[in-house]
């Protein structure tokens, strides 16, 4: 099982680079960093978490140049938008990014995709907050051909273009996996329709709660005509407890994230020191 790491990196967090680096000589898998553009002052839809939001979410930087910051620093470390909002951007400029920092990578780039819950943002960026998820798929269709394909073109509702050349294509070949975040069942369904994993949240890691998702996910998975091994999990925020790390283990979760607060290098090593500490007694058995 892979483990990896997410972190809201702000000016005053710890730098992508340093970060990248104690992450790879520790042997953990990948690195993940959210992304929202703004955070609107107004509020139509509550933070799912409750209360009002925490500051990193509108201090964040651009998740795609952290990351290239972090895979230049580094040689095996996998690099990931954990997630990217797919309904603020637009395909053909997101196709071109995800190529490139594919490529400066040498094929380390996770796509991790998301449709976004905050009304307010989504709409600031001209989407219509009660199509956006049919808007995220024709985009991901689209930037599937524009990566595929010589001479792309797509002919959707919201998203239309002729054919059109664009370089440079993935360094993986299709493209790199595109890794469908959100809660069961529609992200799920989502995941399964146009994915190549899925990304639940850890809000209840036992039998009667994440275990059960997850098998009613590739039951879902069956009967949709996908192999279930070509869908992955990766489960985000797992708390630092050795006993539900073997959970997962045990249930074939592919990948566990852990979260890591936007916080200066002497608060931030300590944490993945113990997390080095877990992985350890974890591949120990």
């Amino acid at each position: 099982m892979k483990i990896g790491a997410v972190m809201f990196f702000t000016a005053q967090s710890m730098r992508p680079a340093p970060l990248a680096r104690a992450l790879e000589e520790r042997g953990f898998e990948s690195l993940w960093v959210p992304e929202h553009t703004h955070i609107p002052s107004s509020r139509k839809t509550p933070y799912p978490a409750g209360g009002p939001l925490i500051r990193p979410y509108y201090d964040i930087m651009d998740p795609f140049l952290v990351l290239n910051s972090a895979a230049a620093a580094t040689k095996n470390l996998r690099i990931g938008t954990g997630i990217a909002l797919l309904t603020q951007r637009d395909p053909i400029v997101t196709a071109k990014v995800v190529s490139t920092i594919d490529q400066l990578s040498d094929g380390r780039f996770l796509f991790g995709v998301g449709n976004g819950w905050n009304q307010d943002e989504i709409e600031n960026h001209g989407t219509a907050f009660e199509t956006r998820h049919k808007l995220a798929r024709e985009r991901i269709e689209a930037m599937k051909a524009i990566w595929t394909q010589e001479e792309p073109e797509y002919h959707g509702e919201f998203v239309n273009f002729d054919k059109m050349k664009q370089w440079p294509k993935p360094a993986q070949k299709p493209h790199p996996p595109i890794i469908v975040g959100g809660a069961f069942p529609y992200a799920a369904r989502r995941a399964i329709r146009y994915g190549d994993g899925w990304i639940p949240r850890a809000d209840r890691l036992e039998k009667d709660g994440v275990g059960v998702i997850i098998e009613k996910f590739r039951v879902m998975a069956k009967e949709a005509g996908r192999d279930p091994a070509s869908l992955p999990i990766s489960i985000f925020r797992v708390p630092e407890n050795l006993d539900q790390l073997r959970f997962c283990e045990e249930i074939d979760v592919d990948r566990v994230v852990f979260t890591l607060p936007a916080e200066p290098a002497d608060k931030i090593m300590p944490i993945i020191d113990r997390w080095a500490d877990l992985k350890r007694r974890l591949e120990a058995g």
